[in-house]
């Protein structure tokens, strides 16, 4: 198994300075298609093709930063040190920037969920798309740490079902944390309420409720999800970093 980058800044840069017209839509379906109706040749799906000035800026930022060559150096050390090399899969690693900020057809939260649990039509096509939002502050350790994040669920896949239940959602983010190091320092007695809710609905499927356990109330009320008491603050992805 090898992950490689797929450079993509450069061509979203270029694809972002023509004006916001039905020839710009055109040009990103021929790049995401490659010229064929639904194919996927280029992962670039997390963009919105018809975004404002301000995605342009934030593009800028992350190849000023050296956004792809910091995702290249930690491939590499990953794929020296870590992989295994009894799988033949190569997988292409590609920043997608969504727009969160003013984008009205990018929810931030409902996004996010996919990006992380529903990524087989990507993950059968060999392809690793770590999600960065219009809406943040880049630094050199977000790229890095969120590249990780998403190679890790990646790596996941290779192994284990696409998670249906609460149970199976949360041994996934469990595994990503593990791998990334990415640890809280919060006390075991914050997660009390959110322990007790994981624990009554473990092998739910449903939607809603894996949704709140990882997202809180605070995001499910914003798309008219039922509540459950999760506070923003303290969710499922908190507690998979503790356990």
């Amino acid at each position: 198994m090898k992950f490689e980058l797929f450079p993509i800044i450069d061509i979203m840069i270029d694809l972002y300075e023509k004006p916001r017209t039905v020839e710009r839509f055109q040009a990103y379906l021929d790049t995401l298609q490659g010229g064929k109706k639904d194919n996927l040749a280029m992962p670039i799906s997390g963009f919105n093709p018809m975004a404002k000035e301000h995605l342009l800026d934030k593009l800028k930022e992350l190849k000023s930063l050296a956004a792809e060559q910091v995702i290249e150096e930690t491939l590499n050390e990953l794929n020296d040190n870590h992989f295994s090399k009894n799988s033949d899969r190569n997988f292409k690693v590609a920043i997608n920037l969504s727009d969160d900020l003013k984008g009205g057809w990018t929810n931030r939260f409902t996004s996010d969920y996919d990006s992380k649990f529903k990524i087989n039509g990507l993950f059968s096509r060999n392809f690793c798309t770590p999600i960065f939002w219009s809406s943040e502050s880049f630094t050199k350790d977000i790229i890095k740490e969120r590249a990780l994040a998403y190679i890790f669920r990646t790596v996941y896949w290779l192994s284990k079902p696409k998670p249906k239940t609460l149970k199976e959602h949360l041994a996934q983010e469990i595994f990503v944390a593990s791998q990334t190091k990415n640890k809280n320092k919060f006390q075991k007695t914050n997660f009390e309420a959110l322990e007790k809710f994981y624990k009554d609905n473990e092998n739910t499927d449903n939607y809603h409720l894996i949704f709140n356990f990882f997202y809180g109330d605070k995001a499910s009320a914003s798309l008219g999800f039922p509540t459950y008491g999760i506070i923003e603050n303290i969710t499922g992805f908190d507690y998979s970093k503790c356990r």
